[in-house]
């Protein structure tokens, strides 16, 4: 065990997890690749869990940060901020909510609480909808409306939650339908839910599950749910903390899969604007926004070093198309581990879009989920030089591959080859 391990140890949360046997610390990194301080180089598919959306030390970021700090460091909401207003000008813009308003937070799960505040207190209500396997984030709130209970460490709530399906499309009682008819099938539970509560607050789900494993329903889930959500009055709150940004190659939100019936009346954010930098966010139209009759402030949320690097980041995020390179070599990538999953009876099935791709496993013969393959293939890939995630419903048997959205051609063929022996070594 190494000192800083040790250290570690010593003032941290025992819930406050490491990857690895030997936990690494990660000192620098460039493109898609970083180091350890022992000075091995891995290419990383991960990107710190989906949030180095665009590469690591990227110059225009790094420079963008290093000169609003040669200005100013912080202000907090209660002065002008220059940088705040003009990101949220384009993230409104980009959002397809009209009349949008813009409220910045410092996570996730910041934006998420605060999306849950708007949507109860514009619908007077603290019963909330949401997706069985979901994820939300870490705070009291956050963890209350979280379908995966894995990561839901308390049922004590300030929330009436009620879950619905539809999240999963290849486990549980629907799988066997075909689209339409699974699509049917979960928008009955959801009628049948609403038939029998009190007033919802608000449906909110994840385009595509993230800590859930990568799951998705099929497109045109959430515009059918969105047909009935509006004759009960019920808001929508998409959940694009790991969809926005286009990691998924066909669309820049996650929602427009579901795109129907326009855009949700609430949308949250965060991780990949910032390529690393803490930015989390909400997006509302005014009516929803401003339902609240209590002063609020955000003391560190639109900082203006960070949406100095948001601006920059999503500048060259635009600018270089990335949203079409992960749709690119997202697809190459897929269809190669596809093809490598294929010769394993220990891959259930690989899925995702874009640069967003889950790798289930399951003991080979059974439909019976594999948490400890998934750990064995994340310590052979990173023995290869592969930075890989995990997730996925209770068991954690889900591989997640989320690389920077600059990932080249070259590079998914070296990371699908490291897989490729890893699934090897740990069958």
């Amino acid at each position: 065990m190494s000192g800083l391990h040790e250290r570690h140890l010593a003032v941290s949360p025992e819930w406050l997890a490491l990857y690895y046997r030997h936990p690494i610390e990660l000192t620098h990194g460039e493109g898609r690749y970083v180091w350890d301080a022992d000075g091995n180089r891995y290419l990383d598919f991960f990107g710190g869990i989906l949030t180095t959306m665009t590469a690591h030390a990227l110059p225009e970021v790094t420079k963008a940060v290093a000169e609003q700090a040669g200005r100013i460091i912080h202000s907090s909401t209660l002065y002008l901020n220059r940088p705040m207003v003009e990101l949220a000008e384009r993230i409104a813009h980009l959002s397809g909510i009209p009349d949008a308003r813009v409220f910045f937070t410092t996570s996730g799960t910041e934006a998420n609480d605060t999306a849950l505040l708007l949507a109860t207190a514009y619908r007077r209500s603290n019963q909330i909808l949401a997706m069985r396997n979901s994820y939300h984030g870490r705070s009291f709130s956050a963890v209350s409306i979280t379908g995966n209970h894995a990561w839901s460490p308390t049922t004590l709530s300030p929330l009436q939650t009620l879950y619905v399906h539809g999240g999963v499309r290849s486990r549980g009682p629907y799988a066997e339908l075909s689209d339409e008819r699974f699509i049917r099938a979960c928008v009955a539970d959801l009628e049948d839910l609403l038939g029998h509560t009190r007033e919802a607050a608000a449906l909110i789900a994840e385009p595509i599950q993230g800590v859930g494993g990568f799951t998705s329903p099929p497109d045109g889930l959430f515009a059918a749910f969105r047909e009935v959500l509006d004759r009960h009055g019920v808001l929508w709150i998409s959940d694009e903390v790991q969809t926005g940004w286009g990691r998924t190659g066909e669309h820049f939100w996650g929602w427009q899969a579901h795109a129907e019936h326009g855009p949700p009346d609430i949308l949250t954010f965060a991780k990949g604007i910032g390529n690393g930098m803490s930015i989390g966010g909400v997006v509302a139209r005014a009516e929803v926004m401003n339902c609240l009759d209590a002063n609020s402030i955000s003391t560190f949320g639109g900082s203006p070093v960070t949406m100095a690097a948001g601006l920059a980041n999503l500048s060259y995020h635009l600018e270089h198309d990335l949203q079409g390179n992960a749709r690119r070599v997202g697809g190459l990538l897929i269809e190669r581990l596809r093809g490598i999953a294929a010769g394993s009876d220990a891959v259930r099935e690989v899925r995702g879009r874009g640069l967003m791709i889950g790798i289930e496993l399951v003991k080979p013969g059974t439909d019976e989920a594999d948490p400890e393959a998934a750990t064995a293939v994340l310590e052979a890939a990173r023995a290869g030089g592969l930075l890989i995630g995990k997730g996925g419903g209770h068991n954690t048997s889900v591989l997640r591959i989320a690389p920077p959205l600059t990932l080249t051609v070259a590079e998914a063929e070296e990371g699908a080859s490291v897989l490729a022996e890893a699934l090897r070594a740990a069958g």
